[in-house]
């Protein structure tokens, strides 16, 4: 790999024959500079000879880059291979309609770092080095994004939103992407194998203790917090008490909660039909636990739009939330207020990384406590592998001390202060 950071000699099949071209690092981006045809004299020698003089150019701070639009010029005059971004932005909007929206957008995010990097890259210079120097380059970016915080200058994407660091898995995940396109690249005969296959090529990723409430008393500070918040003038946001009931006892994916219309609730029979989702296995029909279904009448009883495809739960504005509303808006400020109050009580704070999808790890664990089988947790998460369900969602709730029977009460509505508390105060506040 040293030899590689001082640029790299490249043999190509162009439409005028065997030619030559250079890649290497100048000024802290990636070059890429095409020489000519062995029928203008160009030989690997010569090649070498040349990346020889460039490179000593680029450290005396005299190389000079060629115009970028003579430089693709250039390149779509020589060379019939096509470049990873013009590939993979062909396949995915070829794609559009094919694909469930959840797909396209994870693909249109992974896209959006591969390009970047990749963009200009003929498709068959992309081999193993080079994915692992794309891994090395976005754990770097990474840890830059964490020192612009650290330095109170945090680097800002277009809407002005803070730039957060990236984790193993996330940088893994835009690896999939890019193996993703060149298995296809594979397919189209573009290239014979797929340089991005393998762990090797992905960073390791540490478990973690799994985050979830697993005691009555958190279950019911959270959904205490919510609710005082909702009657706190200072919010605009009154209905966080239903919206946190509902991911945690409906175990909802957030796409599914910001989608789910009133068509979706029948609340004369129990029961919440999940309409849209992104697997076909996540259209299932949930029970309604009794608590659940007491916040969601009390939800459609105060709610202004109730018609079968006004959704359950709007925005102020009245359109529709999106997850990153639910996790900053909703969950994010409920959290904070709950972690208040167990302070004040001496008790043991919400688990830190609490976000909507770990409440959906905590429905699953609050359905084993209560005696669910497997079969039907499985079906109401909307799963397919049992062994998934239980290895990954079941965790375990305590037990000690009639813990199992306080769940049970709570979620059957019983021995509820704090939700009486809240009720007569939202009765009240109406009349």
């Amino acid at each position: 790999m040293a030899g590689r950071s001082e640029g790299q000699v490249l043999e190509r099949l162009w439409k005028g024959g065997r030619g030559y071209a250079l890649r290497f690092r100048a000024y802290g981006e990636r070059q890429y500079l095409t020489l000519g045809l062995e029928s203008d004299g160009w030989t690997r020698r010569r090649a070498k000879q040349e990346l020889d003089n460039v490179m000593a150019d680029v450290r005396r701070g005299l190389w000079v880059p060629p115009p970028r639009g003579r430089k693709a010029a250039d390149e779509r005059a020589t060379q019939t291979m096509p470049t990873f971004g013009e590939f993979a932005l062909r396949l995915h909007e070829a794609r559009r309609g094919e694909v469930s929206q959840h797909t396209h957008e994870y693909m249109e995010w992974s896209l959006s770092h591969l390009i970047p990097y990749f963009g200009d890259w003929p498709l068959d210079e992309i081999d193993v080095p080079a994915v692992d120097e794309y891994r090395r380059y976005m754990v770097e970016f990474s840890e830059a994004r964490r020192r612009a915080i650290e330095a109170e200058n945090p680097m800002r994407n277009k809407h002005g939103q803070v730039l957060r660091p990236l984790g193993a898995s996330t940088i893994n995940k835009a690896i999939d992407g890019l193996q993703w396109v060149l298995s296809m690249a594979v397919e189209y005969e573009h290239i014979h194998r797929n340089p991005a296959m393998g762990r090797r090529r992905r960073l390791k990723v540490t478990k973690r203790a799994p985050v979830h409430l697993d005691s009555v008393e958190q279950i019911k500070t959270l959904l205490e917090a919510a609710g005082q918040l909702d009657r706190d003038c200072h919010f605009h946001t009154t209905d966080r008490r239903p919206i946190i009931a509902t991911l945690l006892f409906a175990g909802l994916r957030a796409n599914e909660l910001c989608a789910l219309n009133w068509r979706d609730v029948d609340l004369a029979n129990g029961r919440l039909h999940i309409a849209r989702s992104k697997t076909t296995a996540g259209l299932r029909e949930i029970h309604l636990l009794p608590i659940l279904q007491d916040d969601l009448a009390m939800q459609k009883a105060r709610a202004t739009r109730t018609g079968p495809d006004d959704p359950v739960f709007p925005t102020s504005a009245g359109g529709r939330r999106d997850k990153d509303n639910l996790r900053n808006r909703i969950l994010a400020s409920a959290v904070k207020r709950a972690n208040e109050l167990l302070e004040e009580r001496g008790a043991i704070p919400l688990p830190r990384g609490l976000t909507p999808h770990k409440l959906r790890h905590t429905f699953a664990s609050i359905l084993v406590a209560t005696g669910e089988d497997p079969a039907s947790v499985m079906t109401q998460l909307g799963h397919t592998d049992p062994k998934f369900t239980l290895r990954v969602y079941t965790h375990i709730m305590r037990r000690g001390d009639g813990e199992r029977e306080r769940l049970k009460a709570l979620v059957n509505g019983e021995r509820l202060e704090e939700r009486g508390l809240d009720l007569a105060a939202e009765k009240e506040a109406r009349q």
